[in-house]
């Protein structure tokens, strides 16, 4: 019989114990259970409610436990329904009385929140740094690469030159976001709901802050109703990573465009690409084109939990147990995916002539044509005609702007000098964009600066998690 049989005069049926248990997922949490039962335990001798050597015995008992557990030697069974009954169970085993005076003063409720709000920390601390290193190399291959040109795009379609530094700065600051959310998630899960027992708190005079500072949260819940039914830091996890995962996701879709034979702007290393079984001559992007497909797991996992949240009155209902298995999921696919794209990044080969033949195309200095007619007081609209008419031209005649004669310059408007060749230089006119956030390298040149700041202070952060 189980743990809480006493009102039962049987036992669950096989399968409706198959059916309820939670244990194939939350026997993860087994670190954070132990390390909630060790406080808790604390907590109960020093105020008095259990006796010192029955706190020494739990304790030791629980080493041996988390000991067994990590060598893979613990038994553990279905009946137990989850991993705080298969624990405690075994500590009873092992030192008697003393083990079944744990529970004093808490419920499964509160139990399995705080291990799950542990475990969502953790997670949070490991994603932001393996948030960081995929920042990190985003710089490294932005520096490498400052002059670089390549086409901006926009639908697509040729737009303007830019250099590639700034492209690839861009997913810098997107990822930089990415962690400001999964800092906001940590921040989220950093509160101890233990003390609140099943839902109306307790009369034991628990000290829940003691608890709280022994488990390093940073404060208790307010309302034991809330604290056992709230799973938000749970869905601020799954949020944060849904959004990175659709970053990851439009990197992984450029990375796959860009390595194609049709664009050829980069070659990806062989330790982040694979082959043909019946096509010798293939290099696929599978890795790339895993991260895009596993974005959709994860936001998937997002939705299921607001799905099980959506109607749950207070306070804790069997339905939360659905919680932890996205969750885990979400987390551990979101860090596969940032160490996937970043051993793609670092390794890849950068194909400067490719990019640079493709920028010739697709006539990217219209604007700044267009651009310098209305330097010299020509209204834009105008000015837009003008540089289309031009562009109608070049598709005429096969050729670039840069390749008219000054002659086709000044047929279209009279304002145009023979500085209007120079004016279409590609490089200068990425150059030229040096406003804040521009494309120009003295631009680009301090987003590095700051972006290589927020990294710096990022990894100060993680680091203060870890102490």
């Amino acid at each position: 019989m189980a743990l809480w049989s006493g009102r039962f005069t049987e036992s669950v049926s096989d399968f409706a114990q198959r059916f309820g248990a939670s244990l194939p997922v939350d026997r993860q949490l087994y670190r954070q259970d132990i390390a909630g039962s060790k406080a808790h335990a604390r907590m109960l001798g020093a105020q008095g409610i259990i006796p010192a050597a029955d706190v020494q015995a739990i304790v030791e008992g629980l080493d041996r436990i988390e000991r067994s557990i990590d060598a893979g030697e613990f038994v553990f069974d279905i009946n137990d329904e989850d991993i705080h009954m298969a624990i405690e169970k075994q500590l009873i085993a092992d030192i008697g009385e003393a083990g079944a005076r744990l529970h004093t003063g808490r419920s499964r409720n509160d139990q399995v929140v705080t291990d799950t709000r542990l475990f969502a920390k953790e997670r949070c601390r490991q994603l932001m740094e393996a948030n960081l290193q995929l920042r990190r190399t985003l710089v490294q291959q932005a520096r490498q690469n400052m002059d670089v040109l390549l086409p901006g795009y926009t639908h697509l379609q040729h737009a303007q030159p830019v250099f590639l530094a700034h492209h690839l700065l861009a997913y810098a600051h997107m990822f930089a976001r990415d962690f400001k959310r999964l800092a906001q998630a940590y921040d989220s899960a950093d509160v101890c709901p233990l003390g609140s027992a099943a839902l109306a708190g307790t009369t034991y005079p628990l000290d829940r802050r003691a608890v709280a500072a022994d488990l390093g949260f940073s404060s208790i819940t307010a309302n034991s109703l809330d604290a056992v039914s709230d799973r938000d830091f749970l869905l601020d996890l799954s949020y944060a990573a849904s959004v990175s995962c659709v970053h990851l996701s439009r990197l992984a879709e450029e990375v796959v465009l860009w390595s194609t034979t049709e664009f050829g702007y980069i070659t990806l290393s062989d330790a982040f690409s694979t082959g043909s079984s019946i096509m010798p001559q293939k290099k696929n992007p599978d890795f790339a084109e895993l991260i895009r497909g596993k974005t959709g797991r994860v936001v998937g996992d997002l939705v299921a939990l607001l799905v099980t949240l959506k109607s749950l009155p207070l306070a804790y209902n069997k339905d939360l147990q659905e919680d932890k298995e996205g969750a885990i999921d979400a987390a551990r696919t979101l860090e596969d995916c940032y160490r996937c794209m970043e051993g793609m990044i670092a390794t890849m080969q950068v194909n400067a002539d490719a990019m640079g033949a493709s920028v010739q195309k697709g006539f990217l200095a219209a604007t700044d044509v267009a651009d310098y007619l209305v330097k010299r007081g020509l209204p834009f609209r105008r000015a837009h005609e003008a540089a289309g008419h031009l562009v109608k031209l070049c598709e005429q005649r096969g050729c670039n702007l840069d390749e008219l004669d000054l002659a086709d310059f000044k047929a279209e408007n009279d304002l145009f000098e023979e500085d209007i060749i120079a004016a279409c230089d590609l490089a200068a006119i990425a150059d030229a964009r040096l406003t804040e956030g521009g494309t120009g390298r003295a631009a680009i040149r301090d987003q590095l600066a700051l972006v290589e700041k927020a990294v710096q202070s990022d990894g100060s952060f993680c680091e203060s998690l870890s102490r």
